[in-house]
């Protein structure tokens, strides 16, 4: 059983109004907690700054509260539904906090984490709500300066539905935190970098300045990270990660992910020039170009139907449109789409017949000349041979079978498809517990199959055994903590329930396994939840005798359960007791005492006869003392008590030496 310390602030009542209840998550520059508004009766979330962001403003803490104080204000001032919105701010034990709306749902960075990348109908869904809260952050002249999945809020949709993204509300979080405490350093000659590196724009980089073209590279990585399941940079140090940004391109997301849409690379290179002047001036502009691509997306889904419409007359296909937002989603500056007009029906053109009758006059005079003749013979037997062939090609002479690539690696697959002059694809992967990871689960054609050469063999690769890490729910409320394990798709048992000393009631001790152990869905957690502080505390018995250590414990109410054992203590005395002083318990509780029965007995020896001397000897040997009565060098006639009797070690043996 893996046990940790929790949160000290668990429990706290900050400001005499907000009581913490459960830590949600920890970041770089605060910690995020669920509290209980008791003023209002409402549930908040709470986000403090860590001690160490207040440290690096020491000497100059007025300043850097006054200005936490002004930016928080500000984003209070910032109202829109894709916003999460500040309800109130102040300091608790000199540490700077923010009231905001709690929202019920996961941020972007965990949803990633579950499906590694999103289709691009999620992803423009998802980044268009984004853009549409910083959006009105600019138009306020507040800039992010940290958009990240981290700060990406994704609630359920009023329906409840969880498996598509597209009808998720999307809420962005902490405009204007990191400004408010990088302007606690803005003094220094030194200033550090806030923003995460993985998604920091070059003239952040660079210059040390930010505009709204920035937040416009930020939600741009985010773009190519939805798409693709990973940034463009990675690196040994975050110094090294920010200084690609401002020495290399961002990459089109479908030279990682073959078959995505070229408009949509077009839309990420935009986004991320190096230069800032090349990219959208702010978040709006990059939102009209969003709601461009998805209309593009649509109306490609629109032409893809009405061609099979065209090339399978038994198919009766709608014509698809694009995929509008639902009326409680759509944006505030979000027309509604616009209705297709009907067409018109034109009237059928009468057929001409001057062509027809010039034909015919020119057929007559051509089958009227022999040389006409063998020319239209010739032309015939040509178009005859060109037709046979082409059937062969069109029927048999382009097919080849679809090799055996199942249950090999991709890198084998992908050497026998080049061989054989295939392209490969890419299915989407899936969990397998027998085949390792990247080994071909499945193929589209399957082996064997008639196929045209150089044509596209579809892949499903294995993920390996699906696997799992136990989340860290140590300090949570039970509901939390029972909430991130299911989302981790593992089952829940409540063991018993055990008081402690720090934690309050309803809070996660400990779990089993612990925390980051490799589990299988579907694997028990057991989690163990805090009574809080027990009633009475064990006192201290161990050297007292085991009649004043019963009347101690039946004072209590504690049962005292007993266990003799031979020892070097004087008998009846506690040597040792379970569980230890100090621990606390509840009333009926058992004690276990370890109580001595003294020191094992010894037999005497017989030394009648022996000389005094050697007599005193054996009996020193045997752990007892001689006590020596007439002639010390004589020779000993009586011994007192006689042998073979059983005493305690040390006892005294008088003999009588004549």
């Amino acid at each position: 059983m893996d046990i940790q310390v929790a949160d000290t602030l668990l429990g706290s009542l900050i400001d005499g109004r907000y009581r913490i209840r459960g830590r949600v998550a920890r970041g770089g520059m605060a910690t995020v907690y669920t509290a209980t508004d008791e003023r209002l009766e409402r549930t908040v979330a709470l986000k403090i700054i860590h001690p160490s962001q207040a440290q690096q403003a020491q000497g100059r803490l007025a300043g850097f509260l006054a200005r936490f104080t002004e930016e928080a204000k500000t984003i209070a001032r910032l109202t829109h539904p894709n916003v999460v919105a500040v309800y109130d701010q102040g300091t608790h034990a000199g540490l700077p906090y923010l009231v905001m709306e709690y929202v019920r749902g996961r941020t972007l960075r965990e949803i990633l984490a579950e499906r590694r990348r999103l289709n691009p109908g999620e992803a423009l869904a998802i980044l268009e709500q984004m853009l549409a809260a910083i959006a009105a952050a600019h138009r306020a002249g507040l800039v992010h300066r940290d958009v990240k999945p981290e700060n990406v809020l994704v609630a359920e949709a009023p329906s409840g539905g969880s498996g598509n993204l597209v009808d998720s509300v999307v809420k962005v979080a902490d405009f204007g935190l990191a400004r408010a405490v990088e302007a606690s350093a803005d003094d220094d000659a030194g200033s550090q970098l806030m923003a995460t590196v993985a998604y920091v724009a070059p003239e952040l980089v660079t210059e040390g300045r930010a505009d709204p073209r920035t937040d416009v590279y930020s939600a741009g990585i985010v773009l190519f990270e939805m798409l693709t399941g990973r940034v463009p940079y990675d690196g040994d140090r975050p110094v090294d990660v920010a200084w690609q940004h401002v020495d290399r391109d961002v990459p089109a997301p479908s030279t990682l992910v073959p078959g995505l849409p070229a408009v949509l690379d077009d839309l990420v290179i935009r986004a991320t020039r190096r230069d800032p002047g090349a990219r959208p001036t702010d978040a709006g502009a990059l939102q009209a170009e969003v709601q461009v691509v998805r209309d593009d997306l649509g109306n490609a889904n629109a032409n893809t139907a009405l061609l099979r419409q065209v090339s399978q007359p038994t198919m009766v296909v709608a014509s698809v449109r694009p995929a509008d937002r639902p009326s409680w989603a759509r944006l505030p500056d979000q027309p509604e789409p616009p209705r297709s007009a009907r067409p018109h029906r034109r009237r059928a053109a009468p057929e001409p017949t001057g062509p027809l009758a010039r034909l015919q006059t020119l057929r007559e005079q051509v089958m009227a000349d022999k040389r006409g003749r063998v020319a239209v013979a010739a032309t015939v037997v040509v178009l005859g041979l060109v037709a046979a062939i082409g059937g062969w090609w069109f029927g048999a002479g382009r097919y080849t079978e679809a090799p055996q690539l199942v249950s090999i690696s991709k890198a084998e697959a992908e050497a026998l498809a080049t061989r054989d002059g295939f392209t490969l694809a890419y299915a989407a992967p899936r969990y397998d517990e027998a085949a390792a990871k990247d080994q071909v689960l499945a193929q589209d054609p399957a082996s064997a199959a008639r196929m045209v050469k150089g044509s596209t063999i579809t892949l499903t690769l294995s993920l390996g055994p699906e696997r799992y890490q136990v989340p860290d729910v140590v300090g949570k409320t039970f509901d939390l903590a029972q909430a991130d394990l299911e989302r981790a798709k593992l089952q829940v048992a409540k063991g018993p329930d055990r008081y402690d000393e720090n934690l309050p009631a309803g809070v996660v001790t400990a779990i089993d396994p612990p925390v980051n152990t490799e589990v299988k869905p579907g694997d028990k957690v057991t989690v163990t939840v805090s009574k809080g502080r027990a009633p009475l505390s064990v006192p201290n018995l161990v050297g007292k005798n085991i009649n004043d250590a019963r009347n101690e414990l039946q004072r209590l109410e504690l049962v005292p359960v007993e266990q003799y054992e031979d020892s070097d203590k004087p008998k009846d005395q506690v040597i040792g007791q379970t569980p230890p002083n100090g621990t606390g318990v509840e009333k009926g509780a058992e004690i276990k005492l370890k109580v001595s029965k003294g020191p094992a007995a010894v037999l005497v020896p017989r030394v009648v006869g022996l000389p005094c001397p050697e007599a005193q000897a054996r009996l020193q040997s045997s752990q007892l003392t001689p006590v020596v009565q007439l002639n010390p060098n004589g020779t000993v006639g009586l011994q007192n008590p006689p042998e073979n009797t059983q005493v305690p070690p040390g006892s005294q043996v008088q003999i009588t030496c004549f």
